[in-house]
């Protein structure tokens, strides 16, 4: 299957919520949500994908030929590519029923897994959105990271326990999901969450876990004084505040606060292998890809997520060769050139 066409079969799928963008920018959807869209305006959304835009990679090919080493490794699991699948619920609302959090992961985990990556699932207000993927990633050799909402601590450590007893690779809370109404209206509130509450979760669990939606430098240091193994910085695709910076432009000086200290990863409007390899040059581990894999696995199901995750990667490796990165070690911020 080429990539070509299951872009067309996404499109002709998804036409109501989601134009299947040459260009996932945010603007086409602005203000759709539910839906694809940013909030508001759709300004965090569109900035994202602007300001990663504006930052260009620097050409050098003078260096010795080698291969070219697009591996990582983390939480003692190796991967072949530095960049995985974004959690995302609630596909029959924001996408279209064709597929629905059960069915959407089934292609999600084992495309990625194909791949030689990681899908991070999702949660939601119904106990199956958590606890369905959760045999999915089991099946697949335990290769995924749930994502817990940020409910009260006891249904967090309830959820803990079930990631545990699947064997998951790591867990993630997407602490920036504080701000989602929809589930408060569902009648399953979401809360922020103080250093001490995550650090309770932190403690309780011997899997690495990783807090999404950190944005600044001083959001980072307390995601580590909580025993943190990693973060993830996001702005939640520009999905709970209008009016947020974009994740590349906060990320140097998370980095500078972080790098080493914990795993960092970052989403919001990365697209491309280039792409990818300007985060990782500007302080990220690794990066996540959240609705072009989407589209993906509406217009190819599992066969889709692998031939995009694929794409993506052949076009870091490319990227790599042309800024004279012979492994992810050499992307460094003298790789990037901002306007």
């Amino acid at each position: 299957m080429k990539y070509q066409e299951i872009r067309s079969q996404a499109r002709s799928i998804l036409k109501e919520k989601c134009k299947v963008c040459e260009d996932c920018n945010g603007i086409a959807c602005r203000g759709q949500v539910p839906g694809v869209g940013g909030k508001g305006l759709g300004s965090s959304f569109i900035r994202n994908r602007v300001m990663v835009r504006e930052t260009s990679l620097n050409l050098d090919t003078l260096v010795p030929a080698t291969e070219t080493d697009t591996s990582v490794t983390l939480f003692g699991k190796k991967f072949r590519f530095p960049f995985f699948a974004a959690p995302i619920g609630a596909l029959e609302i924001n996408y279209h029923p064709s597929l629905n959090d059960l069915t959407y992961n089934e292609h999600m985990v084992a495309g990625c897994r194909e791949a030689g990556i990681m899908a991070f699932t999702g949660d939601g207000a119904k106990m199956e959105y958590y606890e369905g993927p959760l045999k999915i990633i089991q099946d697949n050799e335990g290769v995924g990271a749930p994502t817990i909402k940020p409910w009260d601590n006891a249904m967090a450590l309830q959820k803990i326990r079930m990631a545990e007893a699947h064997g998951v690779t790591a867990l993630a809370m997407d602490v920036d999901a504080a701000g989602l109404v929809l589930l408060a209206m569902a009648g399953t509130p979401v809360y922020n969450k103080s250093v001490e509450e995550l650090k309770e979760l932190c403690d309780s669990t011997a899997l690495p876990m990783i807090l999404k939606g950190i944005m600044t430098p001083a959001g980072a240091l307390k995601a580590l004084e909580a025993g943190a193994a990693g973060i993830v910085v996001s702005n939640h695709g520009g999905r709970v505040m209008d009016d947020a910076p974009s994740t590349i432009e906060v990320l140097p000086a998370i980095a500078e606060a972080v790098k080493g200290k914990l795993t960092i990863f970052i989403d919001g409007g990365f697209r491309s292998g280039e792409d990818i390899l300007k985060a990782l040059a500007l302080g990220a581990d690794a990066v996540l890809i959240g609705r072009p894999f989407a589209v993906a696995a509406y217009g190819g199901g599992t066969e889709g997520v692998r031939v995009y995750a694929e794409k993506i990667g052949q076009e870091l490796k490319e990227a790599m060769i042309m800024t004279g990165c012979h492994s992810l070690a050499d992307a460094t911020p003298d790789k990037c050139w901002k306007r």
